[in-house]
């Protein structure tokens, strides 16, 4: 007589672990999509879906919510063939007929631009973003999408924000739902919350079919690749300090930076009210309000 054999334990632990990962992805997104009211009752999302881990699993992370949602939204995925040398056309279309979804891939030669305007060696990032947003926005209008949800996680918005600090020489990151320029488009990035380490581990354990980018190699000399190192230094030695970052990015003091747009310098003058911040910048040392130590994704109250 044949027995089943019990689960072993490495086994056991996986599965507990992969569980634990996925009720973390969907209760971060759920919480991002709540605080900044990403998602409304009869909205039509665009998910924009370029073959990387980050977008399968934002995908895959909406349709899970969508089921379990007290509002009622549709999904629409759409995918830029930009036609690169050796892209595999085949693969998202088949993998988005499995998932009985509804898509649409738009095909635009911005490869052919992009190589063409760009001398060789040089980032290709900037232009190639720029030419997908102004298709991806008019592809929005055309499909009748609401919102436009992107796949960039906290890792995306910390980098932007010390891209801009370290090289640009501004305090902007990259928000989690914003108006587009004209003022026609939404656009939300429910995994806002969640680090990249997290989909990386997300994408291994749903296996889905990745497209690597091939457009621009490797190009491991770029800024925002040593960026992505030092946040993955800090996680690894230091495992508040990257969430202490980002958190910092939602709890703004304007009177205690220097931006004259921002905050009334001239007007600034003493009307014998309290104020309980003011004493504070006073000596440099008490104007540091140091955060305890918190657990890896915990927010400050």
């Amino acid at each position: 007589m044949s027995t089943i054999a019990a689960p072993t334990r490495p086994d056991r632990k996986k599965k507990l672990d992969d569980n634990k990962l996925v009720k973390r992805l969907l209760r971060e997104a759920g919480r991002a999509i709540n605080d900044f009211s990403m998602i409304e009752d009869g909205d039509k999302v665009m998910v924009c879906l370029s073959g990387g881990k980050d977008s399968y699993g934002l995908l895959d992370i909406l349709m899970t919510l969508r089921k379990r949602a007290p509002i009622q939204f549709d999904i629409v995925a759409v995918n830029l063939d930009q036609k690169q040398p050796g892209f595999p056309d085949h693969v998202l279309p088949e993998y988005l007929r499995s998932l009985d979804v509804p898509f649409h891939i738009e095909t635009q030669d911005t490869y052919s631009i992009v190589t063409r305007v760009i001398p060789e060696g040089k980032t290709m990032c900037s232009l190639c973003s720029r030419l997908r947003r102004g298709i991806l926005y008019r592809v929005a209008s055309e499909l009748g999408a609401t919102k436009i949800a992107l796949g960039h996680h906290r890792d995306d918005i910390l980098a932007t924000f010390f891209l801009n600090l370290f090289y640009g020489g501004r305090m902007k990151a990259m928000p989690p739902k914003l108006v587009s320029d004209d003022g026609k488009h939404t656009v939300i990035r429910p995994l806002a919350y969640i680090p990249e380490r997290d989909l990386i581990a997300y994408a291994q354990l749903r296996q889905f079919p990745i497209i690597p980018c091939n457009l621009c190699g490797t190009q491991e000399n770029l800024k925002r690749q040593e960026i992505n190192r030092m946040i993955a230094d800090w996680d690894k030695r230091f495992p508040s300090r990257s969430w202490n970052a980002f958190w910092a990015l939602s709890r703004v003091v304007p009177s205690h930076l220097m931006d004259k747009d921002l905050f009334d310098f001239a007007g600034l003058a003493p009307d014998g009210l309290n104020n309980p911040e003011g004493d504070k910048a006073f000596d440099p040392d008490d104007d540091i309000d140091l955060m305890p130590e918190l657990p890896p994704g915990i927010r400050p109250r």
